[in-house]
């Protein structure tokens, strides 16, 4: 993305919503989280299902969402690299949008993960089945889990979990504050966090995230488009994309990821700096992907991201707030959730999330201007990263 188009604020984000129900909903369809999710956003951008022209999901095919939705798009796209594919997206339809091929994107993705939980078919032809599957590495708790070990091996195993510790709490904190939120009703302590039970160690339970029923739409509009909308605009300054392997075992350091070059890129390309941010949206698969994702993103240095988080400082009331609707671990998590995260930044720059509500940095009073958007996919293997913001 060209930052000098960034700039000039000509793309925005003009509608978010998610789906009717969220959490176990037995009763509906992902194809059903897809349409209510992106009704809702078409109410909240004040448009109507014949503006859109441009269609993007992952997981399922745009030809079978755009079916069920009776959406005929001039531009498709099912990119589809794990959760962060829906901030992907987001540039995607940014540079669809400047090429011409439409004007109003509409970003679905639903899945009724809990409900339909079963051994997916692997394909005996992929690597994952072969070199991987036959060894135990199944599933992404798994690979997670060996990755986090390798890091608590090289920068201290008890210092590791303080940090994974204060990443759960904190978001569960958030959590508690958004009445959509799953686990809204339900606190937790650092004794609850340490005493749960592992599911991969060194995971607890509360160190993955949720299993539910959802969806989530996003709009991305021209800024004429978006003069002409119900909400303020969201503008997409800038953004950034990539991954370097597919299975964990290709991956080059366990203790690295590919935000190292995605958000250095899209900070670039959006012409701000670290400083400038009032909040940072983290895709938390698991809280150890939270601190690899900080030090990656360059908020702290390798190894440091424990003391990063340290004495809550991520929590409500602290000076660097993250994951505002209580993230993947807390708020909701149907199999991929990267369009979530887009979905509580704009909601936050709008100045529409109540008692969790964040500020400017530099303004107490006033709503945050400026927000990172990181996605995670895969097993650690895809990134993409946005930077939005308000006028």
């Amino acid at each position: 993305m060209r930052s000098r188009a960034a700039r000039e604020r000509d793309i925005a984000i003009v509608g978010v919503a998610e789906s009717d129900q969220m959490g176990t909903v037995p009763n509906k369809s992902s194809l059903q989280h897809h349409a209510e999710a992106a009704y809702n956003a078409l109410e909240d951008a004040g448009l109507k299902k014949s503006d859109v022209n441009g269609l993007l999901t992952a997981g399922f095919s745009t030809l079978a969402t755009a079916e069920y939705m009776g959406i005929q798009p001039t531009f498709t796209d099912s990119t589809s690299v794990g959760g962060s594919s829906f901030v992907i997206h987001v540039a995607h339809a940014a540079a669809a949008i400047r090429a011409g091929y439409c004007d109003v994107a509409l970003i679905t993705h639903g899945q009724a993960g809990r409900s339909t939980r079963a051994r997916v078919p692997v394909d005996g032809n992929l690597p994952v089945a072969q070199y991987e599957n036959p060894y135990g590495m199944i599933g992404q708790p798994i690979n997670y889990a060996m990755a986090c070990t390798r890091y608590m091996h090289e920068y201290g195993e008890d210092r590791t979990r303080q940090g994974m510790a204060e990443i759960a709490v904190a978001t569960r904190k958030w959590a508690n504050l958004n009445p959509k939120a799953v686990m809204h009703d339900t606190p937790m302590s650092f004794d609850e966090y340490h005493n749960s039970r592992y599911v991969a160690w060194p995971f607890h339970l509360p160190d993955c995230c949720l299993v539910t029923d959802s969806g989530a739409a996003i709009i991305v509009t021209t800024a004429e488009r978006a003069r002409s909308c119900r909400k303020k605009p969201v503008w997409v300054l800038g953004a950034a994309e990539g991954h370097d392997h597919g299975i964990i075992s290709m991956m080059p350091s366990f203790t690295s990821m590919i935000a190292r070059e995605t958000g250095p890129k899209a900070l670039a390309r959006a012409g701000v700096t670290h400083r400038d941010l009032d909040l940072t949206m983290i895709y938390d698969s698991f809280t150890y992907t939270v601190m690899l994702t900080l030090e990656g993103l360059g908020f702290c240095k390798p190894g440091e991201a424990a003391d990063f988080v340290a004495n809550q400082r991520t929590a409500p009331g602290g000076d660097f707030p993250l994951n505002t609707s209580g993230g993947g671990l807390s708020y909701t998590h149907p199999g991929m959730y990267g369009s979530f995260l887009l979905v509580e930044a704009t909601r936050q720059l709008r100045g529409e999330c109540g008692p969790r509500q964040v500020h400017h940095h530099s303004n107490p009073q006033g709503d945050p201007k400026l927000a990172l958007v990181n996605g995670t996919g895969g097993a650690l293997s895809s990134t993409g990263t946005v930077v939005l913001a308000t006028d």
